[in-house]
């Protein structure tokens, strides 16, 4: 009986043991994350392999690091950047991205699990950097918003890529001059609108005043062909026709033949 508390203690610290390397040994990979197994003493960062969700055994010396793969959303506001006549410009992004699953391991043995703030704040930085002290202050105030997310996205996304990190998205949400250029631009804005408006309506007005002189001119050929045209004979047979229809009226008159000027018919009556 004496004996048996000796030999049970071997035991039971040979379970303590066990215990502790099944644990160390057992990993559980969760929903949206993949793992990269780093090998204490055979080669270091497996490049070959990308462990995904659920239960995995490893050796107790190894160690499993877990990468979120879900989209992940960063809003930044980039330092004072500057145009390209000198003024001072701020930018709010936000960028969506994710580590390429394909190279985990890679990115693991090249930048490790801060890549966000190794990598992506950088090169966004630098690219809209860039990209920003191209334009004028009037570009950027204007319409240049949209092209400018577009080069910034696809510029960043190229550099992203050689550290084997996935850009997804970026957003220009504010891009924010200081006061007094802002004033200058919707004052100068303002009056070109005015000047244009101007335009239009001494067009307008020149147009309705070459449409009024061709529609006189017009009249004008008009009543001199018309003119030419109606000699006394033609007169004559008029009168005539429109003695005729006024003849047959119920209206009482007197038509006297021959004694109006020219040899027309007079028309006497009380209507």
């Amino acid at each position: 009986m004496d004996k048996l508390p000796k030999i049970g203690i071997p035991i039971l610290i040979i379970v303590i043991i066990a215990i502790v390397l099944i644990a160390k040994s057992a990993v559980t990979i969760n929903s949206g994350e993949a793992g990269v197994l780093y090998k204490q003493f055979s080669g270091g960062v497996d490049l070959e392999n990308t462990y995904g969700e659920g239960f995995h055994v490893v050796a107790p010396w190894n160690s499993m690091i877990k990468y979120e793969l879900r989209d992940q959303t960063v809003q930044e506001q980039l330092p004072a950047l500057l145009s390209v006549d000198g003024l001072p410009v701020e930018v709010d992004l936000t960028i969506q991205y994710k580590p390429s699953q394909e190279n985990l391991g890679k990115l693991h043995q090249t930048v490790g699990l801060d890549y966000y703030s190794r990598k992506v704040r950088p090169a966004i930085n630098s690219v809209a950097r860039s990209i920003i002290g191209q334009y004028t202050a009037e570009e950027l105030y204007s319409s240049k918003k949209n092209s400018i997310q577009k080069e910034i996205e696809e510029q960043t996304k190229k550099d992203l890529e050689k550290v084997y990190i996935d850009l997804l998205k970026v957003l220009v949400e504010k891009i924010e001059l200081p006061k007094k250029i802002t004033a200058a631009i919707e004052d100068k804005k303002t009056k070109e609108q005015e000047l244009e408006k101007y335009k239009y309506l001494l067009q307008t007005a020149e147009k309705e005043a070459e449409r009024q002189r061709v529609e006189a001119e017009g009249k004008a050929a008009a009543n001199k062909i018309l003119s030419a045209s109606l000699t006394d004979k033609i007169l004559q047979e008029k009168g005539i026709e429109a003695t005729i229809k006024l003849s047959e009226s119920p209206n009482s008159k007197v038509i006297v033949i021959g004694s109006g000027q020219g040899g027309m018919p007079l028309i006497l009556g009380n209507q």
